[in-house]
């Protein structure tokens, strides 16, 4: 069986407040985090000064941070670095 790509459709903000008035707290903030060191980590791009490579590090650890409270509450949202946008 062929599965095709999911693609990204945009949510009314209402039921984006909607779903996430049924999630804890930590989880939400936990998911902004998650995408916000995703596009962090997008703009670093071919070779990388020693302090690029720190904030690299750094948005990798918020990830990684984020992403065990996202696999915690359910590992289906956990975000990955490479996921496009």
């Amino acid at each position: 069986m062929n599965t095709s790509p999911l693609v990204p459709v945009p949510i009314p903000d209402r039921v984006a407040a909607l779903i996430g008035s049924c999630m804890p707290v930590h989880v939400l903030r936990a998911e902004i985090e998650a995408e916000c060191a995703v596009r962090e980590m997008r703009r670093f791009r071919g070779p990388l000064c020693a302090e690029d490579r720190a904030d690299r590090e750094h948005a990798l650890a918020v990830l990684a941070r984020a992403n065990k409270v996202l696999a915690a509450y359910n590992p289906r949202l956990m975000v990955s670095a490479r996921r496009g946008h």
